[in-house]
Formats: C-alpha cells, sequence, structure tokens
C-alpha cells in the first residue's frame, strides 16, 4: 500500500510538471447504460405493448455521452443520435430523461469547484448553477486496465435522486387519490448508494464524467445501483484546439430549485396522465 501511494505520488508530479508546460486538452467518450424497472401495477396493458414500452425505456436509457477536458474545467454532452424508422422517436408523451436533469450539456470547473447544466424541462431550459458535491472518496489498490490505461478503484457513498417515473403512469389504488403527501414522496426516489469508480493516474486531472470528480486521475468508469459509465476512447492534446465553453442560456436555478420545479412538472403529468384514463398521448418514450 505504501509502495503503491508514493508510486500514484510520483505520477502525479511528474505529469503535473509535463501538463504545464502545454496547452494541455483531451476527449473522452463514454458509453451510459442504466436500468430501468418500470412497474405498470394494476393497468390492464397487453403484452405486445409492454414489451414495447420496455424497449424504448431501455434505448432511452443507453446513450453516449462527450466529456472534452483541460487541467481545469470540462463539458460533457450527450452524443445526439438520429432515431431510426421505426423507433417511434418522434412519438407522443414525456421523454423518461427528461425529468433528471442529467442529459443537459454539463460544464464542471474544479478550480471553483462549480457546475452549470443546460436542460429542456418540457419546454422551458433551465440553467442549473450550484456547487459541486465533495465525495469522501476511498482509494484501494485494485487496479485493472480500461483501454489502454491502468486505471486504480476508489468508493465513496453517495445520496441520489431519481425520477419514479412508474409512479406518474400508474393507477391509483382505491382511496389513493387524496394522499397528496403520499404522492409527492412518490415522485422521486431517494436512497444511499455506494459508488465505484475507476480512475487512471495517467491522465492526472480530477475531472469524470457526469458530477463525478475528485479522484487523481481521470474517471474511466463509474457504477452505482443502476448505471454504468464506461470510457470506450480517449484523445489527447488533438491538433484542432478545442472550445470549453460554460453554457448561459436558460432561467438561473441552484440544484435544489430545479428539483422543486420537476417534481411539480411530474406531478402534472401524473394528474394528466390519470385524467385520461392512462390513454393517449400518456405512453412513455
Amino acid at each position: 500500500m505504501i509502495k503503491y501511494k508514493w508510486f500514484i505520488a510520483f505520477v502525479i508530479v511528474f505529469m503535473g510538471v509535463s501538463m504545464q508546460a502545454q496547452d494541455f486538452q483531451g476527449k473522452a467518450v463514454y458509453q451510459s447504460k442504466t436500468q430501468v424497472n418500470f412497474d405498470f401495477g394494476n393497468r390492464n396493458i397487453p403484452e405486445d405493448r409492454k414489451k414495447d414500452m420496455m424497449e424504448r425505456i431501455k434505448k432511452a436509457n443507453e446513450k453516449t455521452f462527450v466529456l472534452t477536458f483541460d487541467k481545469v474545467a470540462s463539458i460533457y454532452k450527450v452524443e445526439e443520435k438520429l432515431d431510426q424508422p421505426g423507433t417511434g422517436g418522434g412519438g407522443r408523451g414525456p421523454r423518461f430523461g427528461a425529468m433528471a436533469g442529467n442529459d443537459g450539456d454539463l460544464y464542471k470547473n474544479i478550480q471553483d469547484q462549480q457546475y452549470l447544466i443546460k436542460n429542456e424541462l418540457l419546454g422551458k431550459i433551465f440553467l442549473i448553477d450550484d456547487e459541486l458535491e465533495a465525495l469522501d472518496w476511498k482509494m484501494g489498490s485494485e487496479s485493472k486496465k480500461i483501454g489502454n490505461y491502468t486505471a486504480f478503484k476508489a468508493t465513496a457513498t453517495k445520496t441520489i435522486k431519481r425520477a419514479n417515473m412508474s409512479a406518474v403512469f400508474r393507477r391509483p389504488g382505491r382511496g389513493e387519490e387524496n394522499k397528496d403527501e403520499a404522492k409527492k414522496e412518490e415522485e422521486f426516489i431517494i436512497k444511499e448508494v455506494e459508488i465505484e469508480a475507476w480512475y487512471t493516474p495517467e491522465i492526472p486531472i480530477n475531472q469524470g464524467p457526469g458530477l463525478y470528480w475528485g479522484l487523481p486521475g481521470l474517471i474511466l468508469a463509474v457504477n452505482d445501483d443502476v448505471t454504468t459509465i464506461v470510457c470506450s476512447e480517449i484523445t489527447m492534446n488533438p491538433s484542432e484546439k478545442m472550445e470549453i465553453k460554460a453554457p448561459t442560456k436558460g432561467k438561473k436555478v441552484t440544484q435544489a430549485e430545479y428539483d422543486e420545479i420537476s417534481q411539480e412538472k411530474m406531478k402534472e403529468m401524473r394528474e394528466n396522465f390519470r385524467n385520461r384514463g392512462g390513454r393517449g398521448g400518456g405512453r412513455p418514450n
């Protein structure tokens, strides 16, 4: 363990001197997959439609992100893909990622410990402006190869808040309509999960995918209880300089304010869906 710590310290110092001598930039491509357990509850939905809905949900939660970074800042964007004919990408109804606030352009400044997310919520643009959460990372000596890089394991406990889409589309039970507080609690799921991350000291910056940061090397892979993110490609110091620019458009809100707005919008979606009897535009994409 002592030799391991000395090795990490040496690599960071050596690479840090090298980085200061050049205009250091890089780009990392990540593949993200999220498991979704959708509860159809007591709804009378044909099995073929259930299968189609679950396939849509699965595809909506398989995404490619690109992280562009330098020594201080980064921008994390989802790679847009054109919908294939027959996939129903242009259909009606809310998209499952729309409420989560994690698909917009994400800017992180490690020096200022600040992040900005430009996100669209049901047709309105918001700019989330808040402080980066510093996780209490516990670093171990376990290592593995990810691509051409040696990565080391680190873990941390994080409180995660997720939209509960099953609650939006679930038909209420008898007498449940008047339980407003119970409904409010259902709209988001809050839980503590263990985060497993793999970082490489060979790229000694404190950046990573999403809102993850704070390790002595670029985070190449992250896994929580439902989402896995793995780096598939890295380009260091490309010949053409890349722009890392913080988003500026949108109504500026804190993360807490955005979560509250999201919760109200989900409540509206729930009521609209139930008022229609669960038919028509309530079908998720």
